[in-house]
């Protein structure tokens, strides 16, 4: 899970890229990165770090130019070296820079095939620098000197029938123009839309909707699957179908968790979304769970809020606000490390005694990964004073890892991996566990667009929609996402990269 913008404007963009960038920031809070371009010549500032801590005055300024990259990185695997911060850059043909969300499936074998047949070096071992060079690769075999749109699509048609997994990327072709492009399977976000002004039409690709309206941009659309479009200098936007076979499979859980409420994904809103979440799990309580004596529902802030206010107006309980949080604390979910997570569940949440005293209280939370942070919050309930702590999830049990770029951790760290859900309400320490049921989360998403035949659910089911998981590839997921192999890299945390000029 990143977040990545592209725009092309009229005037410089630096300023709007950073509040894109903030806007997304629950995206990635390992590391940002800005890159622009002003007559042929670019710059780059990107770090380890929150937004606001990687771009300061001096560096927005020598951020010119009126076209422009950004990203929010958090990593899926391994460190948090400041080495695999985004955009990317790759000198030839044409100078290219890139930004991308996902994860290639594949990227080991390209990464060989890069080298012996391309003869490109990676640096990295981020799958963004291989993309990057399969892009550039195939634009170079094209041995032209002035890029057509007829040129980029031919290249980005190539980039997917190489490149395997998930990967929704921006790219920018150095005095060409920004292009956005989506994998056939569509699983990770991308939309972009227009901004008129008395100069002409401003265009920028995000990864979530909220970030373009924030800076007022209008006629927001998804990319495709397999889509590529491609704005060029003189600001005229081309389209074009890139894939041979496409099929809309997006994430499930983009609406459950990751994706801002405001946003609209695929045609449909997350804030809705969450609502019906909370319907669909309050038709199971009212089915399986009638007897149990709630007294209040309250959420886990803030994702699962939407789902509690729907679920508690179903069954006739009240809602309350049980826990405050300190929002200076990052998202635990993507922090490296099981005591850093755990403590900092302790710091970002302070529950409200009068609301547990005496009390059975209904837990909502988003899902249930590591248990981590529902045992925390459990264990809260319980000194704050509840009788009865019950816990809601409004995902199913998450039994298997993601391989399209969320940090899902190792078969081994899932709580729910070879447990049952007694054994998991057990785990946490509550004295009921209520999971919503997989048909019922996709229902409740599917409202929104109808026309969406299947969502990636592999977090779920184990079922991977695109066909080229095996066990070899999962073992080695296992070693490079446990605990261990993700111990903060302390020297990258305090390092930079600048390419500026000026």
């Amino acid at each position: 899970m990143c977040g990545i913008v592209a725009l092309l404007s009229h005037n410089s963009v630096n300023q709007d890229i950073y509040d894109a960038l903030t806007a997304l920031q629950h995206r990635g809070q390992d590391a940002a990165g800005i890159m622009t371009c002003a007559r042929g010549q670019l710059f780059l500032r990107k770090s380890n770090g929150l937004v606001r801590d990687v771009f300061h005055t001096r560096h927005m300024l020598r951020l010119r130019g009126n076209m422009g990259l950004g990203h929010v990185r958090y990593p899926t695997a391994g460190t948090s070296s400041f080495t695999e911060a985004q955009p990317f850059y790759v000198n030839s043909p044409y100078g290219i820079s890139l930004a991308h969300n996902g994860n290639l499936t594949n990227a080991r074998e390209l990464a060989v095939d890069l080298f012996r047949s391309d003869r490109r070096h990676l640096n990295t071992h981020s799958d963004t620098e291989i993309l990057l060079n399969v892009f550039a690769s195939e634009l170079q075999k094209l041995h032209q000197e002035k890029l057509l749109p007829a040129d980029v699509f031919s290249a980005i048609t190539q980039v997917h029938q190489r490149c395997q997994g998930a990967y929704a990327a921006v790219a920018m072709l150095t005095d060409q123009g920004i292009v956005g492009f989506r994998d056939p399977h569509g699983i990770r976000p991308l939309v972009y839309g227009g901004r008129k002004h008395a100069q002409g039409v401003d265009y920028m690709f995000a990864s979530e909707s909220a970030a373009l309206d924030m800076l007022g941009f209008t006629n927001i659309v998804d990319v495709l699957p397999g889509e590529a479009v491609f704005i060029d200098l003189q600001g005229k936007l081309h389209r074009q179908q890139c894939a041979a076979r496409v099929q809309l499979h997006p994430c499930i859980f983009e609406y459950v968790y990751l994706a801002r409420p405001d946003s609209i994904i695929d045609g449909i809103s997350v804030y809705k979304a969450r609502l019906s979440m909370g319907k669909y799990l309050a038709a199971r309580i009212k089915h399986d769970f009638a007897n149990l004596p709630i007294d209040v529902v309250m959420p886990i802030p803030d994702t699962s809020r939407p789902v509690a206010m729907s679920l508690a107006e179903s069954i006739g309980k009240k809602f309350r606000e049980g826990f405050i949080k300190n929002r200076y604390i990052g998202r635990t979910f993507i922090m490296p490390g099981q005591a850093i997570r755990q403590k900092s569940v302790r710091h970002k949440l302070n529950p409200i005694a009068a609301e547990f005293k005496d009390r059975n209280v209904l837990l909502i939370d988003d899902s249930i990964v590591r248990g981590t942070t529902c045992k925390e919050i459990v264990q809260m309930a319980r000194r704050a004073g509840a009788k009865q702590v019950y816990f809601a999830s409004a995902a199913p049990p998450i039994r298997y890892p993601n391989v399209y770029g969320i940090d899902m951790p190792c078969r081994q760290e899932l709580i729910a991996h070879n447990k049952t859900e007694r054994q998991i309400c057990q785990a946490i320490g509550a004295d009921v566990l209520i999971y919503q049921r997989l048909d019922d989360l996709l229902a409740a998403a599917k409202r929104g667009n109808l026309s969406i035949e299947k969502f990636e659910t592999s977090i779920f089911t184990g079922d991977y929609v695109t066909k080229d998981v095996d066990a070899d590839l999962l073992s080695r997921l296992d070693q490079e996402r446990n605990d261990l192999a993700k111990q903060v890299d302390t020297e990258g945390h305090n390092s930079t990269v600048d390419l500026l000029s000026g």
